[in-house]
């Protein structure tokens, strides 16, 4: 083994190879001088990719960035030591200068110059922090970046980028300082991280992390010419043991050999990919006002995606096969080796020289690498030598390999996306806030509203009570005084005549006319004046009185003008919200193809006539017509009022409207339990399955299919609908019919018969299973909610088969092909899907006899999903109850260190 943790390598020194002159590029530092980007901002011109290849990007909105080069030596090792004891290095290093001197000889040297040179004893951590940190921090900003490592085989690419520091954390090599400081800045709950583990060995892709991959293709997107490997295992992580785990299982299953120059020399290139995916927020948008053009108001942010890639490139060592001593098997791997870096070396040479033709494709390295030279990502490239004068030749080509490099430039840009499902949710969020808030503002409007009344019914009732309060005094005491004034006078007038009444009327006529009798006349006339007068009083108080009372009304009046007023107020908060609520209601609205299907059969019913071509039927077809339309006769009561034989004889009409409308009857009233005891009898099932298998009118058909749906909910019909040769004609319908609503209907009635156990058999034989899974391309979201729930369905009756003993052996679904669909869909964004397929792959889990198949084709990473991100309780309480119950699968999880 390599000593300091280096891998090394012998050999003896053939001949050396003059280099050309040494390069005069120079950089000042070697960190990035990328403008600082916030994680909530995207205020700059920085925007998405349209192209990334190995030709240098010309105009556009990116950034330049040329390709920054480290050099890193590696101290001498024991063998070194002693063989080379009596020779000084061949390298000479001033690293304040940045630069090195090859010596040729004794008295002559060349001089190179890179962005930051490393003696034997820079430590790990100042080789990440000069070479990968630029990048990294690049990454997080939302570009792509590349790290690689160059050099003989044995000068120390492995130890430097994927060294793992188990038992010396000081040890760790880039890909895992790189996790660090990834893991560090990310929010677990807005962003994510993926990795895939390559390598590139004999010109073919193989997944490190799934052995069985080991054939994955390139795909390169036309319209913008990025690089991207669909079949290569994507494993989420969310901390760091979980990383340094999938790094030592990528490392046990990389291909290495013994050789001369390394005892453990890599035979393929390691290519390690990071996925990051971060939720930022847009600037936020100043919109001038049209009255007033200085003031403005702000537009809120829009929350942006930012999708950017991390690549450490641990490439297999350069050697001679006379250093090495390959031989055989080993031989070719060299060839192979040397072939993809000799292409490297090509692609990087005519960037260099601005060459019209880059030859990418002369290897799949540099397809996998034309983003990090020439393209749009941030790339870093150290390069590893060795002391021996031995190996001068390998040193001087490696170091002219970096001085090219140093000449190709990227253009940066930053890769986003509207983030179309935050946004939704937010929205979602606030506008059940505002609903919320509207409710309680209106439930506060109502009480106020309800307070107010209140308070004017008791102020007018207050002003009411006391009004005929006053009134009722004040007419009492004008009665008391006319009382008194009455008696008063009554009093005198008998006094006057008890005084006159001895001398006679006639007799004492003139004394009538005297002094005495006219004072009383008088005193009478004062007292009817002063009576008149105090009436006259009395009227002007009731006058008064009155006019209070029209003053106490007109406040009234006035009281109820400003309840008027709330109603208004009310009534248009009462408007705003039924605005409110109805809009929330089309934007959730899910009866878009039943309208369509009504409106169908509302134009069906108008271009049907009045039937008068079938005198016998008229009333029946009236009947049913109506019942379709809605008027008189409702579908419920036409088995009283027509009888169903009569409207099952209507489905052998030869006019197609009279047949469609009572189709859709018989369909109407076979969704009720109740009526479909007496349609079966009536032999309607029987006329529903002959016209599957007769027609062809697609109306027809799909509304016969949704009848049997309905009549397959029954256990008792699904045994008829078996020995009627159902299964049979549903399956043909299946592979005939391409319209969604009529899949939507035989999916639903093949999902029904799925569920019942004695049927089982029969669904495989008769091609029920096969075409369950073959309405899959329709891609109809209903369409496949059908088909995940007949899965289900039948998964379920297979694990209660098998728990009671009846049946052994592996799943019908897997043998029919199921399995790979069910793993895609596992996670699927629809609900309904999600949970059919959740419950399953727990269902099929159950039985040990398919555990190899599920483990092989991924369910098993679903499976461990389902325990953690689940949304309900009991389906993840049955996949843990499921995981730890079998041998293989917790077999399984201890080899992959799964813990649940």
């Amino acid at each position: 083994m390599a000593s300091n943790g280096y891998r090394n390598g012998t050999g003896t020194n053939k001949g050396a190879i003059k280099p050309p002159a040494s390069s005069n590029i120079r950089s000042s530092s070697f960190k990035s001088r990328l403008p600082p980007s916030s994680n909530h901002s995207t205020g700059s011109a920085l925007r998405r990719t349209s192209s990334a290849s190995f030709t240098t990007a010309a105009g556009g909105d990116g950034v330049p960035g040329r390709v920054r080069v480290a050099v890193r030596l590696r101290p001498r090792n024991a063998e070194e030591s002693t063989a080379d004891a009596d020779f000084a290095d061949c390298v000479e290093l001033q690293p304040e200068l940045k630069r090195l001197k090859l010596r040729k000889n004794n008295w002559e040297s060349e001089t190179y110059e890179f962005d930051e040179v490393l003696t034997e004893f820079a430590s790990q951590k100042r080789v990440y922090e000069v070479v990968a940190k630029p990048v990294v921090e690049s990454v997080l900003d939302g570009y792509n970046g590349t790290v690689m490592a160059y050099g003989q085989t044995g000068t120390g690419k492995t130890f430097t980028l994927g060294r793992l520091g188990e038992e010396d954390t000081s040890a760790r090599g880039i890909m895992v300082r790189s996790m660090e400081e990834i893991l560090a800045n990310v929010s677990p709950e807005t962003d994510s991280i993926s990795v895939s583990y390559l390598q590139l060995y004999m010109e073919t892709i193989q997944d490190l992390l799934d052995p069985a991959n080991d054939n994955i293709s390139i795909v390169e997107d036309p319209r913008t010419g990025d690089v991207s490997l669909p079949g290569a295992t994507h494993v989420e992580i969310k901390d760091e043991p979980s990383f340094l785990e999938l790094l030592r299982l990528g490392e046990a299953h990389r291909i290495a050999a013994n050789t001369k120059l390394n005892t453990e020399s890599s035979r393929s290139h390691a290519i390690l990919m990071v996925h990051v995916k971060r939720s930022v927020l847009g600037e936020e948008v100043a919109i001038p006002s049209e009255s007033d053009k200085s003031s403005h108001f702000v537009k809120p942010p829009k929350p942006l995606v930012r999708k950017s890639k991390l690549v450490l490139v641990d490439l297999a060592g350069s050697e001679r096969v006379q250093k090495s001593g390959s031989e055989g098997h080993m031989l070719e791997e060299a060839k192979s080796i040397n072939l993809s870096l000799s292409a490297l070396g090509k692609c990087i040479n005519a960037l260099a020289e601005n060459s019209a033709h880059v030859p990418i494709r002369d290897s799949k390295l540099t397809r996998l690498l034309r983003d990090s030279f020439g393209g749009t990502a941030r790339t870093s490239l150290i390069v590893t030598i060795g002391p021996s004068p031995r190996h001068r030749g390998e040193t001087a080509s490696t170091i002219l390999f970096g001085q090219r490099a140093m000449k190709v430039e990227n253009m940066l840009r930053i890769k986003e996306e509207f983030d179309y499902k935050s946004l939704a949710r937010r929205l979602e969020i606030q506008l059940d806030k505002l609903i919320a808030e509207n409710e309680r503002q209106q439930k506060a409007f109502d009480d106020e509203v309800e307070r107010i009344n209140l308070e004017a019914q008791n102020r007018v009732s207050e002003v009411e009570r006391n009004f005929t309060d006053a009134l009722e005094k004040e007419r009492l005491k004008c009665q008391m005084e006319y009382m008194e004034s009455v008696k008063k006078l009554e009093e005198k007038m008998i006094e006057n005549q008890r005084k006159h009444q001895h001398d006679g009327f006639m007799k004492d006529k003139c004394n009538w006319e005297g002094p005495g009798f006219s004072e009383d006349i008088a005193e009478v006339k004062k007292l009817l004046e002063k009576e008149i007068h105090m009436r006259k009083e009395a009227e002007k108080e009731v006058n008064k009185l009155k006019s209070q009372l029209g003053q106490h009304m007109d406040a009234g009046a006035g009281g109820d003008a400003e309840i008027l007023k709330l109603q208004i107020a009310l009534e248009d908060e009462v408007h705003q919200k039924k605005k409110l609520e109805e809009e929330i209601i089309i934007l959730r609205s899910q009866m878009l193809q039943l309208t369509f299907e009504a409106d169908q059969m509302r134009r069906c019913l108008a271009r049907g006539g009045s039937g008068n071509a079938y005198p016998g039927l008229d009333s029946p077809m009236s009947q049913v017509r109506d019942s379709l339309s809605g008027h008189k006769t409702p579908v419920s009561a036409l088995f009283d009022q027509v009888g169903v034989q009569k409207i099952l004889d209507l489905l052998e009409s030869e006019d197609a409207n009279v047949r469609i409308h009572a189709v859709k009857v018989v369909a109407n009233l076979a969704a009720e339990e109740a009526n479909q005891e007496r349609i079966v009898e009536a032999g309607g099932l029987t006329s529903l399955l002959m016209l599957l298998r007769s027609y062809e009118d697609e109306t027809v058909r799909r509304v016969a299919a949704g009848a049997i749906a309905n009549l397959a909910m029954n256990e008792a019909n699904q045994e008829l609908i078996m020995v009627q040769g159902g299964i049979s004609l549903l399956s043909t319908t299946a592979s005939d019919a391409e319209d969604p609503q009529t899949l939507r209907m035989v999916a639903g009635a093949i999902a029904n018969l799925c569920g019942n156990d004695k049927l089982q058999a029969t669904l495989r034989s008769e091609g029920g299973i096969k075409a369950l899974l073959g309405m899959v391309r329709c891609r109809h979201p209903d369409v496949l909610s059908q088909v995940a729930r007949g899965i289900a369905n039948f998964a379920k009756c297979e694990s209660r088969a098998s728990t009671n003993g009846i049946r052994s052996g592996r799943s019908l679904l897997i043998d029919e092909g199921a399995l790979p669909w069910i793993v895609q869909n596992a996670n699927n964004d629809a609900a309904p899907i999600r949970r059919h397929i959740e419950l399953a792959l727990c269902h099929l889990a159950q039985h040990e006899a398919n555990a190899k198949d599920m483990i092989n084709g991924g369910a098993l990473w679903e499976l461990v999903r389902i325990t953690r991100d689940c949304s309900r309780e009991d389906i993840r309480s049955l996949a843990r109850r499921t995981l730890n119950s079998s041998l293989l699968f917790r077999s399984e999880m201890r080899r992959l260190r799964i813990e649940l």
